[in-house]
């Protein structure tokens, strides 16, 4: 069977209106109004069309960037760091005001306990002969998941000295 090329499946018309479209997605998990936007335009809707579609969206409170942000950052934060989130979301269409007001609810305790939990697993996998070892490794992933580099060292701190603790027992 031969495979049909990208051009061919978008000179395709689509298949009903955009704001059903819209809400087809929708139904499957929320999206910002930047992504939705790219979504209906990839599927060939024009853009007054995906236009008229998002304001009815938002008029009926189906489309909100903040709730979006908002229930993202809940999902999220529990593995990744404020920095990580705000570039996902930045990279999701969110402005960036409207995210820096989601990631004030992710306060400097629950950063730190993710951020422990995250090391205690990364140490329960391998662990590392001594502290500094340990941050070089864990707090070097603890950094690339978006944690400022306090949280890391604070982390892998507590880490070391349950880890300590479960090797003497």
């Amino acid at each position: 069977m031969p495979r049909r090329s990208s051009r061919a499946r978008a000179a395709k018309p689509p298949a009903g209106p955009a704001l059903d479209a819209g809400v087809r997605l929708l139904g499957r998990r929320a999206h910002s109004r930047v992504e939705l936007r790219r979504k209906l335009g990839r599927r060939g809707y024009v853009e007054e069309e995906i236009d008229s579609a998002l304001a009815r969206l938002v008029e009926l409170g189906y489309v909100d960037d903040r709730s979006f942000a908002d229930g993202y950052i809940r999902r999220r934060s529990g593995s990744l760091g404020p920095l990580a989130l705000s570039a996902e979301l930045a990279a999701r269409g969110v402005d960036r005001s409207v995210a820096d007001l989601a990631l004030t609810a992710v306060d400097f305790e629950a950063q730190l306990g993710s951020a422990t939990r995250l090391a205690e697993r990364l140490c329960a996998r391998n662990r590392p002969p001594g502290y500094r070892e340990l941050l070089d490794s864990v707090g070097a992933k603890l950094l690339r998941r978006g944690f400022s580099l306090s949280i890391a060292r604070e982390a892998c701190r507590v880490a070391w000295v349950r880890t300590e603790g479960q090797a003497e027992a």
